[in-house]
């Protein structure tokens, strides 16, 4: 059972930095890719940002700019570095990964990121 905590979420002022760190229990270059995604209340879940085996990224076009995710294979944690948040970034922070195996899912428990205007 792959297990995968959050940290860092917290409350900012719009302008501010926030860092999300995702501990994973298993060896990460094992997935495919790991992402954060994010979910605001009544909104549904959506891809933030995602990184994949060899280091190639991708970004929700609402984050570009301002959001970078980072991986380290020794220490087995997916960081999210996000700068210049904006209120509407404010959402419940998953870490999420995919088994290359069993195709299974597995998510972080969340964590909460609120920024005020």
């Amino acid at each position: 059972q792959v297990q995968l905590v959050e940290s860092g979420g917290g409350l900012v002022q719009a302008g501010g930095s926030l860092r999300l760190s995702c501990a994973v229990s298993e060896s990460i270059f094992s997935f495919n890719a790991m992402g954060y995604y994010r979910q605001a209340p009544g909104e549904q879940r959506e891809l933030v940002a995602q990184i994949f085996r060899y280091g190639s990224s991708k970004y929700a076009d609402s984050v570009k700019g301002r959001f970078t995710i980072s991986k380290d294979n020794v220490k087995n944690t997916v960081d999210l570095q996000m700068n210049n948040l904006k209120p509407e970034d404010t959402a419940v922070y998953y870490c999420n990964t995919q088994s290359a195996v069993t195709g299974r899912e597995y998510w972080g428990q969340g964590t909460q990121v609120t920024v005020s205007s």
